[in-house]
């Protein structure tokens, strides 16, 4: 079942948006709270628990994207690894090649 936040973010599917979701309404809940603990006013706690929530959730939003980003960047390197190693094992191209006969013959 695919649940869509606000008509349109499909919360399944996007990566982070479940994690984000979660997190700023934690954060709503904990700021409002707070806020209502220390000063008594439910309007005004009200206003500060949705600070909180989009706050919170843009925040984690942001930084599960970045994270994301690196992720996939050291995948594609990786992968790119492994395929110039398939390509040039056993090759005159081959680094670790080069590298055993150059101490080779410095012997």
């Amino acid at each position: 079942q695919s649940f869509k936040l606000l008509g349109f973010l499909d919360v399944q599917s996007v990566p982070c948006a479940r994690e984000s979701v979660l997190y700023g309404s934690l954060g709503s809940l904990v700021v409002g709270l707070g806020h209502f603990l220390a000063t008594s006013r439910v309007r005004r706690s009200c206003d500060f628990a949705v600070g909180g929530f989009i706050c919170t959730m843009l925040g984690y939003w942001f930084y599960c994207r970045y994270n994301l980003a690196q992720q996939r960047i050291r995948q594609r390197m990786l992968k790119e690894g492994v395929r110039n190693r398939m390509l040039f094992e056993g090759s005159y191209l081959d680094p670790e090649k080069s590298q055993t006969g150059s101490e080779r013959s410095d012997s």
